[in-house]
């Protein structure tokens, strides 16, 4: 059932003429690569907060929020009055490299956040306005500053769509970095999961790099996201997470933190390696940190500020109307506590949508941190040995211990100091549902809701909702996507000889 109506009461036919006419047109006149246009078939007209009008006069809750950009949600008035500030002083509004006071302001702000022992010795380098300038221009760096080559990077991971950058993302054609094992629980590599399948990545990458014949001589520097995002919303644990960094650290190898999407309070921390405590050496900032408009960065230990003048550039590094609108929007979630606000909700939401596993064979998995969530489908009708290997067998070491996930979907590892422990079996995972995970996205839609689909095999569900979102917000996106998980289970009938553990109820939250 559709709970999206235009402001008199229906979709006049004139609305959905000029609807039908932008997607027509654009589907004539735009490349083969666009994405999100395929998936959501919506022309945005007016948007405020969570809430996206389309021209057909329908309203979404929007839990795309431009791919993670919109910390603030849409057109949020301290960062509409900061963008009229720069344009009603007369400032220029590009100005390649030179100083001005916006950028000052925007500097100011930015240092202010950044993690302890980073901010009081850090340089900061204006990249293109994209994510993945801001990667190309990292993985660069460090090449710079040690004199060497290669680059460690995660399975899973997602850094952007130029060519350094997609070299070390998951997705890579070819094999130009050396990739280690991120740690999960529901897909473990190793079959194990929890603080034993990541003591188990722990060691695989500390023997590669300490042993002579591994083929993989000692990297420029080593770059992860503390929570992947496109890689299907998983949570590093904070345990492993420090182990990356105290292995990265004693081999003067630089560790760079993607936070793209992770950043400015996103995860429940402004900076997601908040939680771990981790100083990063390099981090890659963009999406949020422009306040809606592009803007990217890197910031870097000022020891690895090597670069000669010229080195990398951008001709748009000088946007002054994005460091305008970034400045408004980080002090914002600075001052009223916002990733502290994302990491309460974000927990009464996960817990919420936890009960989808026990309620729905079909949801396999749900996990996330802060207001970064993600749901994974599965096929519970399909043989799941394929797709997970069998538990290890025997005693396995830990990082320093024993320990346990600590609450729901947080990725975090527990206490680390006990002994040994025999690994407890990991959890049944079941084959990934990608044409599942569809129909749920078009039954959100349906319902007024606009969801990501990521992971592997794009699979997972993504919320990645404004941190201003109210909990009757909040609430509402919970029970239209329970609905659609319900309605899409109900009609995906299960195929070849296998039959259903329990049928998939069809629930209506309301």
């Amino acid at each position: 059932m559709a709970v999206t109506e235009s402001k008199a009461g229906g979709t006049s036919g004139e609305a959905r003429a000029v609807h039908e006419g932008v997607l027509r047109r654009q589907s004539a006149r735009e490349s083969s690569a666009r994405t999100y246009a395929r998936a959501l078939p919506i022309v945005p007209v007016r948007a405020r907060g969570l809430t996206i009008e389309g021209a057909d006069g329908r309203r979404y809750l929007d839990c795309l929020s431009g791919a993670g950009t919109l910390a603030l949600g849409h057109n949020h008035p301290v960062v509409l009055e900061a963008i009229r500030r720069v344009l009603d002083s007369g400032a220029p509004l590009s100005v390649l490299d030179l100083a001005t006071p916006v950028k000052d302001a925007f500097v100011t702000e930015l240092f202010r956040t950044l993690p302890p022992g980073l901010a009081d010795r850090s340089r900061v380098q204006f990249c293109g306005p994209a994510g993945t300038d801001a990667v190309e221009a990292a993985l660069k760096l460090v090449r710079t500053a040690t004199g060497r080559t290669g680059i460690l990077a995660f399975t899973g991971a997602y850094h952007g769509m130029t060519a350094g950058a997609l070299a070390a993302s998951g997705g890579a054609p070819d094999v130009q970095v050396a990739r280690l094992p991120y740690p999960q629980d529901y897909r473990c590599p190793f079959g194990v999961g929890g603080p034993h399948g990541a003591e188990l990545a722990a060691r695989w990458t500390e023997s590669l790099l300490d042993d002579p014949k591994s083929g993989v001589p000692l990297p420029a520097g080593m770059i992860l996201e503390p929570v992947q995002g496109e890689g299907g919303v998983i949570p590093a644990p904070d345990d492993w997470l420090r182990r990356m960094r105290r292995l990265t650290a004693d081999r003067s190898i630089p560790l760079i933190a993607d936070e793209i999407q992770t950043g400015v309070g996103r995860t429940g921390a402004f900076w997601a390696v908040g939680h771990s405590g981790v100083t990063p050496d390099v981090m890659v900032l963009s999406k949020a940190i422009g306040g809606s408009l592009p803007l990217a960065v890197i910031v870097y230990r000022d020891d690895l500020d090597v670069w000669q003048p010229g080195a990398h550039a951008g001709t748009f590094r000088g946007n002054q109307l994005a460091m305008a609108a970034g400045t408004a929007t980080l002090a914002y979630v600075r001052e009223n506590a916002l990733a502290e606000r994302a990491a309460a909700l974000g927990t009464r939401m996960l817990t919420r949508l936890a009960e989808l596993t026990h309620a729905f064979p079909c949801v396999g998995d749900v996990r996330g941190r802060g207001l970064m969530i993600g749901v994974e489908l599965v096929n519970p009708d399909a043989d799941h040995t394929a797709s997970h290997p069998a538990p290890l067998a025997g005693d396995v070491g830990d990082i320093s211990g024993a320990g346990v996930l600590a609450d729901v979907g947080a990725g975090r590892m527990g206490d680390l100091s006990g002994t040994v422990a025999r690994p407890e079996p990991a959890r049944t995972s079941y084959p990934a549902a990608p044409e599942l995970a569809a129909a749920v996205q078009r039954e959100c839609l349906q319902r007024g809701l606009i969801v990501e689909l990521g992971g592997r095999h794009a699979s997972v569900v993504r919320l990645l909702p404004p941190l201003t979102i109210s909990d009757e917000q909040a609430t509402a996106v919970l029970d239209r996507l329970t609905d659609a998980v319900a309605a899409a289970a109900r009609h995906h009938e299960p195929h070849g000889p296998h039959q259903r553990r329990q049928p998939c109820p069809a629930q209506h939250a309301g």
